[in-house]
């Protein structure tokens, strides 16, 4: 399964394969055809109050990778979809976020290349 991340502000590649953007807000000052995507999967993006509450701390990360795969728990569809896009060839998930460590992109793609993890009792 080959998933890769790259920032919204890196140019396209065609070694990117199936590119999907997993913001749900548009970066900012990039157009259409730069940003080069085959789809955007808003409704994998962190709620508005957790992406707000996580604020690109990363002192918060792990408390937001934990509710961030809460949230994910109710999109199994979608990870599903585009768990076979990575098997059937390259999957790239672009963000906008400046952290290239502490963002929803490394969560998502460690949910994709690994399954939700097992609920804490």
């Amino acid at each position: 399964m080959d998933v890769r991340l790259k920032r919204a502000y890196d140019p396209a590649a065609p070694t990117d394969g199936y590119r999907v953007l997993i913001d749900r807000l548009w970066p900012r000052g990039i157009s259409r055809e730069h940003a080069r995507l085959d789809d955007w999967t808003k409704e994998l993006a962190p709620g508005t109050e957790l992406r707000q509450w996580f604020g690109h701390d990363p002192g918060r990360f792990e408390e937001f990778r934990r509710r961030y795969i809460e949230e994910l728990r109710s999109q199994r569809p979608r990870l599903t979809a585009l768990r076979k896009r990575a098997r059937d060839g390259t999957l790239t998930l672009v963000y906008s976020a400046h952290d290239t460590e502490h963002n929803d992109a490394v969560v998502l793609a460690e949910v994709l290349r690994h399954g939700l993890p097992k609920r804490q009792s």
